[in-house]
């Protein structure tokens, strides 16, 4: 097994590729496509890295793999399957991640929210193969209803559920997130052996830190400042309650996740362009517009 990362700086996202050497088969975890808000300009060098390293390489892709619908980046998963071929992957759960969104995007009418736009949708607990690796897929809802964590031997790809120890964990303030449900999902995580080894989706790294993505359960249990042992549930969804009131939106909500509940895929066109929404308070719980500015 050979696990290779990928770091945005942008978003502070780390893309795997999770190879099979014996066999050339390849999942790619996560990848990303580059988006410039300001222009609205997509491009693709994140993901060109990896194509031009698989290449390299002579492997084969088999799947694609998301851990959930992202809000701070937009999914590369399409762009590769076209370069690379493979099936597009994501849990089960995105169903409900697409019944919340379809309402809040007022999506097209033939939009169906039934997970139809990915390849293959996983259950919890789910084993399936990269080559003659031995993978498990599991449900770890919280930062939202449908996040996935892949396990192979001694690693796992955990997502947006937990970062590196000295950034804590993910917020669950998102429509159907709850930091109850997180810190529970953590724990599953946790109580497995010290040795496992945790490959984090996110990177934030203090000042004076580079960026990092890899420790151990071990390291998390003494050292996470959000769930390290000792840290009651009720303590931790005081925490992550209070801390989520006080952050901003990410910087690329609106865009990608009406991208990402999509597989990576662009909205149909509109008079021969792909056009995206932008729903006025939806993610401030707000109803009220000023008055006079209705259409």
């Amino acid at each position: 097994m050979h696990i290779e990362a990928f770091y945005d700086h942008v978003t502070g996202t780390i893309s795997y590729v999770l190879a099979d050497t014996m066999t050339g088969k390849v999942a790619i975890i996560d990848p990303v496509l580059d988006f410039e808000p300001k222009s609205a300009t997509l491009s693709s060098a994140n993901c060109d890295q990896i194509i031009t390293y698989i290449h390299k390489q002579g492997w084969q892709v088999q799947w694609i793999l998301e851990t959930h619908a992202h809000a701070d980046h937009l999914s590369g998963a399409q762009y590769i399957r076209h370069h690379l071929g493979g099936k597009v992957a994501i849990g089960r759960k995105i169903i409900d991640v697409q019944q919340v969104f379809s309402s809040v995007y007022s999506l097209e009418p033939d939009f169906r929210a039934d997970g139809n736009q990915f390849d293959y949708l996983f259950d919890d607990g789910e084993s399936f193969k990269i080559g003659q690796l031995d993978v498990i897929a599991l449900h770890v809802p919280g930062h939202t209803p449908a996040d996935m964590a892949y396990l192979t031997g001694d690693d796992i790809f955990v997502g947006d559920t937990i970062f590196m120890p000295d950034v804590g964990t993910a917020r669950a303030d998102f429509p159907g997130g709850d930091a109850r449900t997180l810190y529970r999902s953590i724990r599953k995580i946790l109580d497995m052996p010290g040795h496992t080894r945790i490959h984090v989706c996110h990177d934030y790294p203090p000042v004076g830190r580079k960026p990092s993505w890899t420790c151990t359960v071990s390291e998390q249990r003494k050292g996470n400042i959000h769930v390290r042992d000792g840290i009651s549930e009720q303590e931790f969804v005081a925490m992550r309650n209070a801390r989520d009131a006080t952050l901003g939106m990410p910087t690329l909500i609106i865009p990608s996740i009406q991208f990402n509940i999509r597989a990576g895929r662009l909205p149909p066109a509109n008079n021969g362009k792909p056009l995206m929404q932008i729903p006025i308070n939806a993610f401030q719980n707000k109803n009220n517009i000023p008055q006079g500015i209705e259409s």
